[in-house]
């Protein structure tokens, strides 16, 4: 008779997408990195990672896939150890000083060099889980784990706790902030924007100062959306300045990069009248688009636990 194999706790998570509602960006520091001050939130486009905890001295292993519901897959040609949620579990083990043996199946919606910090996302989905699925809140505080994100990514710190805020500094300062009424619509580009190349087109442009006061008059409704890296993401890509003009003649709307794109955002007051719209885009410019709706951050501190049998039985 085989022996019993016991039970192992696996958690599901969800890692949404972000949007830059507004972003302000300021000239390179010293070490070449840039100051933002930033109205974001995430929203109910998420990757899923399932992350089940192995027995002591077992290898972790890590998995990416493209969930069957995502809207633009594209080749997966990284290696793991470049994934930035298989270096958030190296860092936390870092830390640490011990092994946590993980089983990670990542299923992917969002669209890879989109501007919607997928990556990003997919790290702090990672400390979050590792730390509910080995109980660590006693080892790891939440300083502990924004110390770790600052070290993966300035949106990585924000995307632990996701749902709205203004996000400043190099990403490490956060404040709450109101989220947006009504729906978005995103507009994926088959075209990926290099985050690099798009802040050096910004930065031959010459130094533009930091504008927290444009930013909180999005926030409160008193000024307009705005990117300031969407020109240099434009000069970039004439892909996505092409699909930007007709996004804009169709809806009729104001039409945005988040990030450093390449994925366009229009703004709508509902839910219908962004389905509505997205289909149109979709029939009439053979593009991927979705309804997106701001989500709160305690939805995605939520993971589903589940009991199961070891992998390797």
């Amino acid at each position: 008779m085989a022996a019993s194999v016991p039970s192992v706790s696996t958690l599901t998570v969800q890692a949404p997408a972000k949007v830059n509602l507004a972003l302000s960006v300021g000239p390179p520091d010293a070490q070449g990195m840039h100051p933002i001050c930033s109205w974001m939130t995430t929203v109910d486009l998420c990757d899923e990672l399932e992350l089940t905890r192995l027995g002591p001295g077992s290898p972790s292993r890590y998995a990416m896939l493209w969930h069957q519901e995502a809207p633009a897959p594209s080749d997966i040609d990284w290696s793991l150890r470049s994934d930035l949620a298989v270096r958030a579990h190296l860092a936390l083990e870092g830390h640490l000083g011990r092994a946590l043996p993980v089983q990670l199946a990542l299923r992917k919606r969002i669209p890879i060099g989109g501007g919607l910090g997928g990556g990003s996302s997919n790290a702090a989905a990672m400390l979050r889980a590792c730390a509910q699925l080995f109980d660590l809140h006693d080892d790891v505080t939440a300083e502990d784990l924004g110390c770790l994100a600052q070290t993966l990514g300035s949106d990585v710190p924000f995307l632990v706790h996701g749902g709205t805020a203004v996000v400043e500094g190099l990403g490490e300062r956060l404040t709450p902030a109101a989220a947006p009424p009504g729906c978005l619509v995103l507009v994926m580009s088959d075209t990926r924007c290099d985050t690099g190349r798009v802040y050096g087109r910004y930065d031959q442009a010459g130094p533009v100062a930091l504008r927290p006061d444009a930013v909180q008059a999005a926030v409160e409704g008193n000024g307009p959306c705005f990117n300031d890296l969407a020109q240099a993401a434009m000069d970039e890509s004439t892909v996505l300045r092409t699909l930007a003009k007709a996004v804009q003649e169709i809806s009729q709307r104001d039409v945005h990069v988040s990030g450093s794109g390449s994925t366009l955002f229009v703004r709508c007051d509902a839910r219908l009248e962004a389905k509505t719209l997205t289909e149109r885009l979709i029939d009439q410019l053979d593009v991927a688009a979705v309804v997106a709706q701001p989500c709160p951050s305690s939805v995605i501190q939520a993971g589903t636990a589940s009991a199961t049998r070891s992998p390797d039985a």
